[in-house]
């Protein structure tokens, strides 16, 4: 009877789990479990090798000792490291990855530079996004109608900020930030850590309407709003230092300089035409990553969309060209200048409506998205279908 019974229940299983793993694709927050390979999964994996977690241990020792991180070349890493590096390069921390909303990002980070130089044994690599950011993409459900209280003339910068105050989490982060980099109260480091959190967990849509909403060109107080939104006088340096210099410091922690890598690996162009290494969404995701680190950039004015790091090249001696070159990754890099361009055009639009419509429109498009039918349903329809037939022979 027991086996009759488990034979019956069979298909029943299998039809839910064919039913219900499509489901499993939605727009819930990213945990660990999630991640293809995260570093804290693969260090775990790691430790349970006693071969794996003794070259790891040794080539965690090694990179320690550094007081700058450094690509690895023979004469720099003694050998005893050089084998460490080498037994890692099979394990499954080789391709480990990090995500910037993760819980315990930190260690992730620690771990993926630490095993770096596995990775660039023989000839040197360039340094990889730490970041691997699965595709979430969640409905935006505020109701722009509520903008009635605002002139309709107002500025699409403070329609930003009242969408903001109108959410609650977006509202207590804003206030958070706003509180610890307020010009008496300003503790720079304090300053920055409140502006990571808040472009790590706020609304991606509210955060990114804050920083980048349109102004007209004669709208100085729509640009002031914008410059302001990081607070520049508490956020960045009082004296500009030297690029070369904030780059190295950027360096010596995980976190900067894996939202600076970020930025590189997403913002790069690729040739002279300006071939973009990756998607729009992904360079705005890494630019908004670096607020809040020590290479915070900010707009350079109130008048226009250029951006620039607050550091100067004077002073660079020999290494003028590549301090230059640096800043030009800011303040002349056609791929940000083009995704800032096209989100805020994307601003303009959304507002372009009826406050009403707009809000349908927005909202309408992920509905219908949600409901169009998918490539895998005729598979499963056929396949339950199929299940059902036999089991009824």
């Amino acid at each position: 009877m027991v086996r009759s019974a488990s034979r019956r229940l069979s298909p029943v299983v299998l039809l839910l789990l064919l039913l219900l793993l499509p489901l499993g694709a939605g727009d819930s927050l990213p945990t660990e479990s999630r991640f293809r390979n995260s570093c804290i999964q693969a260090r775990r994996k790691c430790q349970a090798d006693p071969t794996c977690k003794a070259a790891y241990h040794h080539l965690g020792s090694c990179t320690s000792s550094l007081s700058t991180p450094l690509p690895l070349e023979g004469s720099s890493f003694p050998a005893d490291c050089l084998e460490a590096a080498e037994k890692l390069r099979n394990s499954s921390l080789m391709g480990c990855t990090c995500h910037r909303r993760m819980k315990n990002q930190a260690t992730c980070l620690d771990i993926y530079w630490t095993i770096h130089p596995a990775r660039s044994i023989g000839d040197y690599e360039l340094d990889v996004s730490p970041y691997e950011d699965p595709v979430t993409r969640k409905p935006w459900k505020m109701n722009l109608s509520k903008l009635d209280i605002l002139k309709p003339d107002s500025d699409l910068c403070l329609k930003f900020a009242m969408l903001c105050t109108l959410n609650e989490k977006c509202d207590r982060l804003r206030k958070g930030y706003g509180e610890a980099c307020s010009g008496h109260r300003c503790q720079r480091q304090v300053c920055l850590g409140q502006l990571r959190s808040f472009f790590e967990r706020a609304s991606e849509p509210l955060a990114q309407g804050l920083l980048l909403c349109p102004c007209l060109p004669t709208d100085r107080s729509c640009g002031d709003r914008r410059r302001n939104t990081i607070a520049p006088s508490c956020a960045l340096p009082t004296e500009a230092p030297n690029c070369l210099d904030l780059q190295r410091f950027c360096f010596t922690d995980p976190l900067c300089r894996s939202r600076l890598v970020d930025f590189q690996t997403h913002c790069h162009p690729m040739d002279i035409l300006g071939t973009c290494a990756t998607e729009q969404s992904r360079c705005l995701r890494a630019y908004l990553g670096l607020i809040g680190t020590a290479m915070t950039p900010n707009f350079i004015s109130n008048i226009n969309t250029s951006v620039a790091l607050s550091c100067t090249c004077r002073g660079s001696g020999n290494l003028q060209e590549e301090c230059e070159g640096l800043e030009r990754s800011f303040s002349h890099n056609p791929c940000l200048m083009e995704a800032i361009a096209a989100k805020m055009r994307y601003h303009s639009q959304l507002f372009s409506q009826d406050w009403e419509e707009a809000t349908f429109s927005v909202m309408e498009q992920k509905k219908n998205s949600a409901l169009r039918p998918q490539p895998w349903m005729p598979f499963i329809f056929s396949c339950t279908f199929t299940l059902i037939l036999l089991w009824s022979l």
